[in-house]
């Protein structure tokens, strides 16, 4: 174990030899009392970019200046606007940039897949999610299977924790998928798991059901900007994401979409829409539609230009970070956090994310020992002093230390703030 020390003077030296402290500095902290709150929602909604602020002004100015002509004209023309986010949005979910698209947002983006790739037939008609999944998907999936005329109490398959804490083993996967495969057309299962911040293996998890003849998709809600992901090696046939919380993109951010390669040009069921038609002829107008190949061909409409625009600074961030150092990075925090918690308020708290550091990203879930109500008492004081991190019911507090922008000394505030609530609990 790493010698970590539950100092201020350790922490600020962490701090001051951090080789990404820099970046920090290119957002905006929210203020408390005078002073930076202390941040751990990047799991929920990153924080601004600074420079998002000048990108969205320079789209305005182009609509002012130029009007529909900014569409051929300008810096960036709106026409293309989406390409220009697409090899940094590679770079970070491990894809090739035929592969990904920013497009609408996660839960339209999971509809138009599954449009795609859940099939269901009277033998294969089944989903398989795990318990507990969030209501995006939850709702999604038993929509879908409605909608085929199956009945979610036999199509839909919820895999339930076998290991404390609610977490799930490969080895429950295995056995849910050697019980079920032969009715799974599909399964879909997130990259981190959104209440207790489990990491899920994609390249496992795709090779075992696809074994079993399934398709396989991932919302990487809570993954795409937490983890290195590698999509393209993973195997599977889709993934989909939103932009607002590791990447930071603002509130309702333009989500994104992978479909590997293996699909680019596959004669596959989809909604079609005018600007997923291939480019090179779509302004003829033509009645019958050709797809772009790749994921592009699953568009429906123009890229949103006053959303994209911040998808571009932050991905332009993460390009000069690098997702392996802020992984590092991420690690690092995760751990002195982890072991803050063990070794200072092992009466108070309880972590319920994994130990094992491949098992899971920046966040860890929390629980206060004695119960719910101590649990949202303690949530509402951090608030109230400026620690703010997030509640999910019925009992878990979130807290995500970004590599982008927090220190070892928010950590340390987090641990330290709780101790004082201890103290007059």
């Amino acid at each position: 174990m790493p010698d970590y020390q539950a100092t201020a003077d350790w922490a600020r030296a962490q701090d001051a030899t951090d080789p990404l402290r820099a970046f920090r500095d290119e957002f905006l902290i929210p203020p408390h009392e005078g002073h930076d709150s202390v941040y751990f929602c990047g799991n929920s909604l990153g924080l601004q970019p600074r420079a998002v602020r000048e990108a969205v002004n320079a789209e305005l100015d182009y609509w002012g200046e130029l009007a529909v002509e900014g569409h051929f004209k300008g810096r960036l023309p709106w026409m293309d606007y989406h390409e220009f986010v697409r090899d940094d949005l590679a770079a970070v979910v491990g894809a090739k940039p035929s592969e990904v698209v920013a497009m609408n947002t996660l839960g339209v983006n999971l509809h138009l897949m599954m449009v795609s790739f859940y099939r269901p037939t009277k033998e294969r008609h089944a989903i398989l999610i795990e318990g507990g999944a969030f209501p995006t998907d939850r709702y999604a999936v038993e929509s879908q299977i409605r909608f085929h005329g199956f009945d979610p109490a036999t199509s839909l398959i919820e895999l339930a924790s076998d290991e404390p804490n609610g977490t799930i083993s490969m080895a429950a996967i295995e056995h849910a998928l050697a019980k079920h495969g032969h009715h799974v057309a599909l399964v879909m299962l997130p990259g981190v798991q959104y209440r207790n911040g489990q990491v899920f293996d994609l390249k496992a998890i795709t090779a075992l059901a696809q074994k079993h003849g399934c398709m396989v998709g991932f919302d990487l809600a809570h993954a795409v900007g937490n983890l290195p992901l590698q999509l393209h090696n993973s195997g599977a046939d889709f993934a989909i994401w939103c932009s607002y919380k590791y990447l930071n993109s603002g509130p309702g951010a333009v989500g994104g979409a992978f479909v590997h390669e293996r699909h680019a040009k596959a004669a596959l069921p989809r909604f079609a829409g005018w600007w997923g038609h291939d480019k090179t002829t779509r302004f003829q107008m033509g009645p019958q539609f050709v797809p772009t190949a790749g994921a592009d061909g699953w568009q429906l409409s123009n890229p949103p230009i006053l959303a994209l625009a911040p998808l571009r600074v932050s991905l332009q961030i993460f390009r000069r970070a690098g997702m392996q150092a802020l992984r590092e990075k991420s690690l690092k925090l995760t751990g002195y956090l982890e072991w803050l918690v063990q070794t200072q308020l092992a009466n108070v708290l309880q972590v319920v994310t994994p130990a094992e550091p491949e098992r899971r990203g920046a966040q860890l879930s929390i629980r206060v020992i004695g119960g719910r109500e101590r649990g949202r008492a303690l949530f509402e004081y951090l608030m109230e002093h400026g620690i703010i991190g997030d509640w999910r019911e019925p009992d878990v507090i979130r807290i995500s230390p970004a590599p982008l922008y927090n220190r070892f000394a928010d950590c340390l505030a987090f641990v330290e703030a709780v101790r004082a609530w201890s103290r007059i609990d």
